[in-house]
């Protein structure tokens, strides 16, 4: 297996310390950074999203950071070509590639080697579906999928009205069940995953400490810039942590301590569901000296 090269991915839920051992693999290893973060993607969201400094990212070359504005059209699909691509190239320079990142979907995505199934958005098709939500709740439209696509119901929470609405879309689209066209492609690398875990207390305090940090550097702030440039909180990169929380202060029904509470309940839900994700990716260890480069 030593002609194969190396993948090493850097996993684990949010505020554990993966950028600073991902900084400190790279420089020992000759590496580069991939991110598999899902809300780094987008300019002007930095402390909401807790990117890496650009100090940080002058020490070591970073991939898929700052790629698209909040407003561009951003999925799966897209994420799995760059990746792919970025791969590729770190590879053919002959350096390690280190996917480092906590969005498990993107993970696997990657290191499962998923086909993803080409069908563009369908506006219409969407607006249509986003109605049966408001109409009828998330709940009623996880039970349409489940008519239709049982195993895709099955991976994705109900709550995750997104994800649902795309699985929705790729069946009515092409009448073929979104489970059925991702197959899957072993990627052509030897791939180590390491995941790195601290006790829950801990990393409670750990995102505690983070988001008031955040708050530290003008996370607020951040916030009403991007507001104030024309980003609605309809868009699906103002909606997730660091961000939607702050939509009650911004509308005068709360205050900004409220606002920080249930960021960081928010962060602790998030983090208790990553670990699903994380345990399905491959050749997982959780001690870095069991690597092997």
């Amino acid at each position: 297996m030593k002609h194969v090269p190396p993948l090493i991915a850097i996993v684990g839920p949010t505020a554990v310390g993966k950028t600073a051992l991902s900084l400190e693999l790279a420089q020992r290893l000759n590496a580069e950074i991939v991110s598999a973060d899902s809300r780094q993607v987008y300019r002007r969201m930095d402390i909401g999203t807790a990117k890496p400094t650009r100090a940080e990212r002058a020490t070591v070359m970073h991939h898929l950071i700052d790629i698209v504005d909040p407003d561009d059209e951003f999925s799966l699909a897209i994420y799995v070509d760059r990746a792919r691509t970025a791969l590729e190239d770190i590879t053919a320079r002959g350096k390690v590639p280190l996917l480092v990142g906590g969005t498990g979907q993107y993970l696997a995505a990657v290191l499962e080697g998923w086909q993803i199934p080409r069908v563009p958005p369908q506006p219409e098709l969407r607006a249509a579906l986003e109605q049966e939500v408001h109409a009828y709740g998330a709940m009623a439209l996880h039970a349409r999928l489940a008519q239709v696509d049982p195993l895709a119901a099955a991976a994705i929470m109900p709550e995750n009205v997104r994800r649902v609405i795309r699985a929705l879309e790729v069946y009515l689209t092409t009448g073929k069940p979104i489970s059925v066209q991702q197959t899957r492609q072993p990627p052509p690398y030897r791939i180590q995953t390491l995941w790195l875990q601290v006790p829950r207390a801990e990393l409670y305090g750990r995102i505690d400490a983070r988001v008031d940090a955040m708050m530290a550097s003008g996370l607020l702030a951040e916030v009403q810039a991007l507001l104030e440039a024309g980003y609605d909180w309809t868009l699906p990169a103002m909606s997730g942590l660091g961000y939607i929380q702050f939509r009650p202060y911004f509308a005068g029904s709360t205050d900004v301590a409220s606002c920080v509470q249930q960021l960081k309940y928010d962060t602790h839900a998030f983090a208790r569901r990553q670990a699903s994700w994380f345990k399905r990716l491959p050749n997982i260890v959780t001690n870095e000296r069991d690597l092997m480069v």
